[in-house]
């Protein structure tokens, strides 16, 4: 008798845990890649990688960093209800003259729990300096 009590109840947090996987947060970025193409020295470094939830819990961004000081990522603070959109924003340090090739890795609770976006582009000298 105690073998079937301690089945049934094994099965039923088994099929308990099988259901609450199901609920998953995901995030699909509209792009993962944000070019910003030739910039002027000093022009605005702001981009913004917009994203939807599209799964059916929750989604939320622990944390947002990139791979160098001259890159600042900004991350929403509260959740990202199913079905609905939010930003990470990033500002670049456009005072550096040269290529941009930078990452920016984003945690969260969605079923792909990181993701790596990236920036690219070239900011030359202002003409005539």
């Amino acid at each position: 008798m105690m073998k079937k009590i301690v089945l049934v109840l094994f099965v039923g947090l088994m099929g308990l845990s099988l259901t609450a996987q199901d609920k998953a947060a995901k995030i699909e970025f509209k792009t993962e890649t944000v070019d910003y193409g030739e910039i002027t020295k000093g022009s605005d470094g702001v981009r913004v990688f917009e994203f939807t939830n599209t799964g059916t819990a929750p989604l939320i961004i622990s944390k947002v960093s990139s791979s160098c000081g001259c890159t600042i990522p900004k991350k929403p603070e509260a959740p990202i209800l199913p079905g609905k959109t939010g930003e990470i924003q990033v500002k670049y340090d456009t005072n550096r003259v040269g290529p941009i090739r930078k990452a920016i890795t984003v945690i969260s609770n969605a079923d792909t729990p990181t993701k790596v976006l990236k920036i690219k582009g070239e900011v030359k000298a202002a003409e005539g300096k």
